[in-house]
């Protein structure tokens, strides 16, 4: 076990608070985004590497991590895309077999500043009361007010548009080539574990930039249509969601999943806001509407859709809620094949309460190839 010297280091928020803690590793240095946690018990990695908390400084509510490593395999995307990590104790060490690096060797693979020691009951308790901000971590700790002077300049996460930061450049394709379906994927900041879901169901997908027009995405001939996660706001996604009404005029199957859920609302006249702390773990309990089934969800959110204007609109229905303050986590548009939730049925916490979500899109392309 390799022990390592700790430097000093701290947590500052936007209103000033200061909470203080220790760099992991011999590393020095200074991160900023919003301040967010997740009270998973486990999938750290998968978490980091989420492109829906890029420009996040992450704070984990589990007492322990990294005692599990990590294994090249357990990715969301490319790299880490997390802003910055905060946690209570991190193990140098670990022990499961199928791990094939340290979470150190991780954070330091990808560049990541990251401390602990940090007391993260008080610090998520005081999120939870106050509202996700910006903030910043450094070891920096004798610079308090130049620190503050940096914070001040970070832009708010409220109008913020990131889907460009996290989608590929260039149109990629994912599965078999002799697959059974097409399916075009608008990437506004896809998980790879999406693109398995689809693919393991018989899927040939090919994935497109975030501000791709639907005339591309119909040039392909899909059977399909979907839109994926993403961080930041929605709201400024304006070219995606004039893409989203070329596919909903399209009278394919549309799936949307989380940023993608959000897209699709504003598609239909339907705003979006900014939440108080969002939704961020692996227990979220979510009613089906339409079956009556609970279900227990991954969720990553830090925006939700107007319930107000949905229950409003004339094209929509609201197929699920979340059951801990009743926003609104899945809608349809009525007479139509186009659907969407606010969770991640990828990510399985149940473990598989939402798959179904993946079949009854495909039950539907295969209706409507017929």
């Amino acid at each position: 076990m390799k022990y390592h010297s700790k430097k000093k280091a701290l947590v500052l928020l936007a209103d000033g608070t200061v909470f203080y803690g220790k760099a992991i590793g011999n590393k020095e240095g200074t991160a900023v985004g919003e301040v967010c946690f997740n009270t998973g018990m486990t999938g750290y990695q998968e978490i980091f590497t989420d492109p829906s908390y890029f420009g996040q400084l992450m704070v984990t509510t589990n007492a322990h991590i990294g005692n599990y490593g990590t294994n090249s395999e357990e990715v969301e995307s490319d790299s880490i895309k997390i802003a910055g990590l905060i946690v209570k104790n991190f193990s140098y060490d670990y022990s499961r077999p199928s791990a094939d690096m340290s979470l150190l060797d991780f954070l330091d693979k990808n560049d990541l500043f990251a401390i602990s020691d940090v007391d993260t009951r008080a610090l998520v308790s005081y999120i939870r009361d106050n509202g996700a901000m910006n903030a910043l971590i450094s070891t920096r700790v004798d610079e308090l007010d130049e620190l503050k002077k940096e914070l001040a300049k970070v832009p708010s996460m409220v109008g913020l548009e990131l889907s460009s930061k996290v989608s590929t450049k260039e149109p990629y394709y994912f599965g078999e080539e002799n697959a059974t379906y097409k399916i075009s994927a608008l990437d506004i900041g896809i998980k790879k574990n999406i693109l398995r879901n689809l693919a393991k169901r018989g899927a040939y997908i090919k994935v497109f930039p975030y501000n791709t027009p639907f005339t591309e995405l119909e040039k392909w001939n899909p059977d399909g249509y979907f839109i994926s996660n993403g961080p930041g706001d929605p709201e400024p996604l304006t070219e995606a969601i004039e893409t989203t009404k070329g596919m909903i005029d399209s009278n394919k199957p549309l799936f949307g999943i989380c940023l993608g859920h959000q897209v699709l609302a504003l598609a239909n006249g339907v705003s979006t806001y900014k939440m108080h702390n969002g939704h961020r773990g692996i227990n979220h309990p979510i009613l089906n509407l339409v079956t009556g089934k609970g279900e227990i969800t991954s969720q990553n959110h830090g925006f939700a859709v107007n319930r107000e204007e949905t229950e409003s609109n004339k094209d929509l229905e609201i197929t699920h809620l979340h059951l801990n303050d009743n926003t609104v986590a899945g809608i349809k548009m009525k007479g139509k094949d186009v659907f969407s939730v606010q969770y991640h049925p990828e990510a399985s916490p149940g473990p598989h309460d939402a798959d179904y979500l993946f079949d009854q899109f495909f039950e539907a392309i295969k209706t409507s190839r017929n």
